[in-house]
């Protein structure tokens, strides 16, 4: 299990990506596609100063129930083992376990 100091960043950092969005998208497209060269620098830099947690990248997909940062199956939104525990459980309508 992560630990709660982890999980809780990664919350922050997920709140910092939703409150920066709109503000990083319209800067990315303004750089991208400024009428003068001074304009698409301007918005670059701009975008340079925004905090370094409100870039996407810096994510990172973790089990919902104990924050494993490994193994992380996006379909059912945890963990390889948590899956497998619920899998067992019972929890998992249609999830069989196979056998050949």
């Amino acid at each position: 299990m992560a630990s709660q100091a982890k999980i809780a960043a990664e919350a922050r950092r997920r709140a910092t990506v939703a409150r920066y969005a709109s503000r990083r998208a319209e800067l990315k497209e303004s750089a991208r596609t400024g009428a003068t060269l001074e304009e698409r620098m301007a918005a670059q830099r701009a975008l340079a100063r925004l905090p370094r947690d409100a870039s996407p990248v810096r994510l990172r997909n973790r089990d919902a129930t104990d924050g494993r940062p490994r193994g992380y199956l996006r379909k059912a939104g945890v963990s390889r083992v948590k899956f497998r525990e619920l899998a067992h459980a019972g929890f998992l309508p249609g999830i069989t376990k196979s056998s050949w």
